[in-house]
């Protein structure tokens, strides 16, 4: 079976929470390492199937216990995602997931409608009517 490991860093300017963890995660840097694993008799790596691995920070009462967490890839995105869009409006958020989802690109796509066009559309809808935002 073919794979192959890549590691990089997440930098979390802000605490987060990633589904499967009771705890929230302080800002800072995280090693980050996925695997990516072609399942048998796909060379494509369009289907390969990823694992990643964060390591996290040592805990207060234990900082000699090294840990790990082991999460899905769209977890973490949504996560860095979440992050990088701190402090920006919630719509702003909904935006960026909606144009990052492959089933909405396929609609749009098959309706003619482009990203520029939705973000017009969502830009245009946060100015009043008297050219003031809301």
């Amino acid at each position: 079976m073919q794979s192959t490991t890549l590691e990089t860093t997440a930098i979390f300017l802000k605490e987060f929470a990633v589904p499967g963890l009771s705890e929230v995660l302080p800002p800072g840097e995280y090693v980050v390492q996925v695997e990516l694993q072609a399942p048998p008799g796909h060379a494509d790596p369009g289907r390969w199937k990823a694992s990643v691995q964060v390591k996290l920070h040592p805990t207060p009462g234990s900082a000699a216990l090294s840990r790990t967490l082991t999460i899905s890839l769209a977890d973490l995105e949504h996560a860095l995602a979440k992050d990088k869009l701190s402090g920006r409006p919630l719509a702003d958020f909904v935006l960026e997931e909606m144009l990052a989802d492959p089933m909405v690109c396929l609609f749009m796509k098959s309706d003619g409608v482009t990203e520029e066009d939705m973000r017009r559309l969502h830009s245009d809808s946060r100015v009043g009517p008297t050219g003031e935002s809301r």
